[in-house]
């Protein structure tokens, strides 16, 4: 069950933060916003505020932002259909009934002759007295279809009207966001559990290693070797692997006083190579520093979106295979495991997921952010929009590819974790 709930607050939150980006944009561009959905397929819970349904749904696997413009939600009067109208103060219609048995109060009725919801915003056709007449529609009238409501969406206030830089940066958001949340998360981590000095400060000495035998102590800090001041234990620790078999002098500081110590490292095998060994073992000491803990957020963002993109360089050279892919059940067995080192360790999960979502959504593939983003590029390119039919097909393919391979990932995640043992 913790581990149940720290998947969903995890997993929930990179969502959230993702799709939240894709929303705040949207608005700072003035395109209406139908739904912001957290999860996939069916509602659990709805909330209406403004022109927006705030929804949580079954599945937490993903979530959407609906823009108004995108899904084809334009509502089309053929003439000859018949409506219930209600017209405000301005003898504006704002509201729209379609399939009523049902009056209300100061409804009037419409044979439709012609309509424009979106540019024109007027509904022209006869009323129960056969005399043809125009209305201008309210920018925020509402259509009634069997008690749902959908609210107009003038021209200006879809997606497709946004420039591209604006559509672009809506749709760049969402990935922008992850990398904000990873920023923070690593930011909380050096507030809270302190920032890493990577100071070569001895934690622990192996009994009966060539460190012990030299005379080197718990929590010694070493400053120099062969003469030479280090600063960090990855220098440390370079200098001692390729040093196997060889005499070496140390300089430690211990209790305000150098010592001189002089030792061998054992060659070990690691992996495929031999390299030295002198018995220690590091623990970085933590600093609270709120300065360092800035740069520290900006430093593990960094680094840790390097090492994402030198993965997906080996899947792309050959080195790296499907079966090496994780998808939702590998996420969860994977927290399952963080989680038993604590909430740090947790959060610091979350900050890499965060990452990985924000990278694999910029990837230029279909159905993704970052192939939208690359038909914009196309479309600022050309000076005018890739066909939207076309466009749509692409990305409807590039859907199933999708759909299709997270079935792969998620059987072999299933197989992995429940059939291998």
């Amino acid at each position: 069950m913790e581990t149940a709930i720290a998947f969903i607050i995890i997993f929930g939150s990179i969502v959230f933060f993702h799709e939240f980006g894709h929303f705040i944009f949207a608005k700072r561009a003035g395109i209406m916003v139908r739904e912001f959905a957290i999860g996939m397929g069916p509602k659990i819970f709805g909330y209406t505020k403004g022109e927006t349904l705030y929804t949580l749904r079954l599945l937490p696997i993903g979530g959407y932002v609906r823009m108004a413009g995108e899904d084809m939600d334009s509502v089309e009067l053929q003439p000859g259909y018949r409506l219930g109208i209600h017209l405000n103060d301005l003898d504006e219609i704002d509201q729209i009934l379609l399939n009523q048995n049902k009056q209300f109060p100061d409804m009037l009725f419409l044979e439709v002759e012609r309509s424009n919801l979106t540019d024109q915003m007027f509904i022209e056709g006869y009323n129960e007295e056969e005399k043809l007449v125009r209305y201008k529609v309210a920018r925020n009238a509402v259509i009634n279809e069997k008690g749902n409501e959908t609210i107009i969406a003038p021209a200006d206030r879809q997606f497709g009207s946004k420039s591209v830089g604006q559509r672009s940066m809506t749709i760049f958001a969402g990935p922008l966001f992850n990398f904000i949340l990873s920023f923070f998360i690593f930011l909380a981590l050096g507030l809270f559990q302190g920032v890493p000095t990577y100071e070569p400060v001895i934690t622990t000495v192996v009994k009966d290693s060539p460190a012990a035998q030299a005379g080197m102590q718990d929590g010694d800090l070493v400053t120099k070797i062969d003469g030479v001041s280090i600063t960090t234990w990855d220098e440390l620790s370079e200098k001692v692997k390729v040093s196997s078999n060889e005499l070496m002098e140390f300089t430690v500081e211990r209790d305000g006083q150098e010592v001189n110590l002089s030792m061998t490292p054992n060659e070990v095998v690691a992996g495929k190579e031999k390299v030295g060994q002198i018995g220690v073992q590091y623990s970085s000491p933590l600093e609270k520093n709120p300065a360092k803990a800035v740069v520290y957020g900006a430093e593990q963002t960094y680094e840790w979106t390097k090492r994402i993109f030198t993965i997906l360089g080996t899947l792309i050279t050959g080195n790296f295979s499907i079966d090496d892919l994780s998808g939702p059940v590998g996420i969860y067995k994977a927290t399952e495991e963080v989680a038993q080192y604590g909430v740090y360790n947790l959060m610091h999960w979350a900050a890499i997921l965060s990452i990985n979502l924000g990278i694999m959504n910029l990837l230029p593939l279909p159905a993704l952010d970052g192939g939208r983003l690359l038909f914009f590029l196309f479309e600022a390119l050309r000076g005018k929009p890739i066909d939207k039919q076309k466009e749509g097909m692409v990305h409807f393919v590039g859907i199933m590819l999708l759909m299709v391979l997270m079935v792969v990932v998620t059987w072999n995640d299933i197989q992995r974790f429940f059939f291998n043992g």
